[in-house]
């Protein structure tokens, strides 16, 4: 355990640039060896990892320090995203962030039960004022977990600035034991003008590398011309554990002179959605691998990139030769690079890249349009990244809205005609997109007469289902007129395989119980400790409404001695 103790109320110069940032300040927030399994800045599904995951043995439980003093600033509990999250502004203008947290420390704990119970809610955001809660470097503050979406125990840290940006926190000196290379799956060329090709074709090539005595790779000797980009799939491994973990940095030569960097040091949450841009996101979604463009296009915001040397895009010219070189590196400078001997020569005739025409053509630029009388389409300007043909289909209820290779930026609005429905049908009925073939999850819905709509981010099959069941409720550790003294928590299960749950709502002798709820397993539970009830009858009250209305309930009574 940490037993540092610093003055909260101190003054320290504000010290942004990348050099001048302090190494010193933070500690590491757990007591066990640093170990991650996320870093900065790696790529993940429609966003960039803005913190580090740091191993917890694959258990809950583990006390979390306060990584420097400061004051708790915010407290938000949610069932999806960070779950259980912690944030902890500092003296220097920089804030932690503690995620995925089984429980708070006891006093924090107190704080959050008495809003929620007031609230009678389990989700909440609170903002404490100044000096309420305030912590030293070191104070226990909670206790990792796997709440939110997380997909195992962790803890999830972040720094962020003044501005709200996540950093990388290992430029504060939190270290981790790194001494291997970056590892290259693949790598790839891509043909960017009109006239232009690579070995004489227009699509992206998967160009074959070889390793080399020094560590590095050379690829096979590729003849081009006009312009082209290449792209890398690489990963990065630590010495503690074999997660495939994201990469610090990549730079990008030719002939020896720097034409693009990207690192991941800080980039805002305004921008994190860019990450679609930077990858092959159609590659991504038919292979599940994610090769990063070494080359900037347009609409392409992302301040990650450093050296920009025409967008790192290269002009071949006929009878040339070029040396291409790129540079991997992770954070502790373990370094692999890849060599691209380049010739400028003209090929006859180019294999064209595949286009498929429609007579549905959207423009990045401009808000579009589909209507077909059942279905309608709205597609506001800047949600595509480039001018599309679009592949659009209705038929009967169902609509085929292009495919999930495109990525979209922002939402667009998916509207069903439903006036073909009684009245007292419409109740039942929601938007849902259809996947795997016969499979289908729920699109949030809203209803306005006789349209139906959902926004959504996700190209895709889209239809209209109904919802007459009702919510499953299963109880785990209560049964009628049973006695569970013992217990140290109370367990129900509930589960809807249709719409989803909406909400639930849970009572002992009439008063609100907050239950704890965890999509992960349809798991809710009560912790005994909140002495809701005195009594040794209770009388326990269970509903759950599901995202149409269906309403189950569940009611028994359990004896229980304090």
């Amino acid at each position: 355990m940490y037993k540092i103790s610093v003055l909260f109320f101190f003054s320290i110069s504000f010290c942004f640039g990348q050099k001048d940032l302090a190494t010193d300040y933070f500690i590491h927030p757990l007591d066990v060896p640093m170990v991650i399994s996320g870093t900065f800045g790696e790529l993940r599904s429609n966003h960039f990892h803005s913190g580090l995951d740091m191993k917890t043995n694959g258990e809950e439980g583990l006390k979390v320090y306060a990584a420097a003093s400061g004051r708790i600033s915010r407290i938000k509990i949610s069932h999806r995203g960070y779950g259980k999250a912690l944030y902890v502004s500092h003296p220097n203008g920089y804030t932690t962030v503690y995620a995925h947290l089984k429980k708070f420390a006891p006093e924090i704990e107190e704080y959050v039960k008495k809003r929620q119970y007031a609230k009678e809610s389990y989700e909440i955001e609170l903002f404490p004022t100044s000096g309420s809660l305030t912590v030293n470097q070191g104070d226990i503050i909670a206790y990792s977990g796997n709440t939110g979406g997380s997909s195992g125990p962790h803890l999830h840290f972040e720094i962020r600035d003044q501005k709200a940006r996540p950093m990388n926190p290992l430029n504060f000196g939190i270290e981790v034991k790194d001494t291997r290379k970056p590892i290259v799956n693949s790598l790839w060329a891509y043909t960017l003008g009109e006239n232009g090709h690579v070995n004489g074709t227009q699509k992206p090539i998967k160009l074959k590398i070889t390793p080399q005595s020094d560590g590095s790779f050379k690829s096979e000797k590729i003849t081009a011309m006009g312009t082209i980009g290449f792209g890398v799939s690489t990963i990065d491994k630590q010495d503690l554990a074999e997660n495939n973990n994201g990469i610090y940095e990549i730079s990008t030569y030719i002939n020896g002179q720097e034409n693009l960097r990207l690192e991941m040091n800080r980039f805002s949450f305004a921008e994190t959605r860019y990450a679609n841009r930077l990858i092959d996101y159609g590659y991504f979604k038919k292979n599940r691998s994610r090769i990063s463009k070494l080359f900037i296009e347009q609409n392409n915001p992302l301040t990650i990139y450093k050296n920009k040397v025409n967008n790192g895009v290269l002009a071949i010219e006929d009878s040339l030769s070029y040396k291409y070189t790129i540079s991997v590196r992770d954070h502790e400078n373990n370094t692999t690079t890849i060599n691209i001997p380049i010739l400028g020569k003209t090929i006859l005739p180019i294999t064209k890249k595949d286009i498929v025409k429609t007579t549905n053509y959207a423009r990045s630029t401009e808000n579009y349009t589909y209507n077909s009388g059942i279905v309608d389409v709205f597609i506001p300007k800047g949600s595509l990244y480039d001018d599309t043909y679009l592949n659009l289909s209705v038929q009967g209820e169902t609509a085929k809205i292009h495919n999930n290779r495109t990525p979209l930026h922002k939402k667009m609005t998916i509207a069903f005609d439903v006036s073909n429905y009684k009245e007292e049908d419409r109740k039942k009925l929601y938007i849902g997109r259809i996947y795997n073939s016969k499979k289908h999850s729920f699109s949030d819905t809203s209803k306005k007469g006789n349209r139906f709509y959902t926004r959504t981010r996700t190209f895709g099959t889209y239809s209209l289902f109904t919802d007459y069941q009702k919510p499953i409720i299963v109880p785990i550790n209560v049964a009628n007129k049973k006695w569970i003294s013992t217990a140290t928590h109370l367990k129900i299960k509930i589960n809807d395989s249709q719409s989803g749950i909406k909400s639930y709502r849970g009572t002992i002798n009439g008063k609100f119980i907050l239950l704890e709820y965890d999509y992960k397993t349809g798991m809710l539970i009560y912790d005994f400790n909140d002495i809701i009830s005195t009594e040794s009858e209770n009388n326990f009250k269970l509903v759950v409404l599901d995202n149409v209305g269906n309403r189950a309930t569940f009611e028994t009574t359990f004896y229980r001695k304090l």
